[in-house]
């Protein structure tokens, strides 16, 4: 099932803008036409043991890892793997999204959420870098909820 269709299965709301392949924050910026809601960057992190996060933030927002590990009372993070994000979220760099949680059929990942982005509308890829979707945090909520897949916000 496509993020789409899973979105109107749940009868959520969403806008979609088709734009060229985005890699990057600073990308998305020029070439992602204009739609409304807050920029996210989206981390794909895994510690020692394997557990992997997908941490969703404001666009401009710095990250320390290490600060984000002691939030999460975890040792130490690193950037999981090009194949980790392949086998787990089936999608390619550059097109990390909270959606893709759609395809972790295990619940390998917990989505780690900025407080930040709470209350408002924020834009997403839709499982691809070719694109981007406006929706609100809390339909991203309803959509990862009903996944099954665990949700801290911080």
């Amino acid at each position: 099932m496509s993020i789409e269709e899973k979105l109107k299965k749940l009868q959520i709301k969403y806008d979609i803008v088709e734009h060229p392949a985005v890699y990057t924050v600073e990308e998305a910026k020029q070439k992602v036409p204009n739609i409304e809601g807050i920029g996210c960057k989206n981390l794909f992190l895994k510690t020692k043991k394997k557990e992997y996060f997908l941490y969703t933030l404001p666009e401009d927002k710095k990250v320390d890892l290490k600060e984000l590990a002691e939030k999460l009372s975890l040792t130490r993070f690193h950037f999981a793997s090009k194949e980790n994000l392949e086998d787990i979220l089936n999608i390619v760099p550059g097109s990390v999204t909270p959606l893709a949680i759609i395809n972790d059929n295990e619940n390998k990942v917990t989505v780690v959420l900025d407080k930040e982005l709470k209350n408002k509308k924020i834009l997403v890829h839709p499982n691809r870098n070719t694109a981007t979707i406006s929706i609100f945090y809390q339909d991203l909520i309803k959509l990862i909820e009903s996944e099954n897949h665990k949700i801290i916000e911080i």
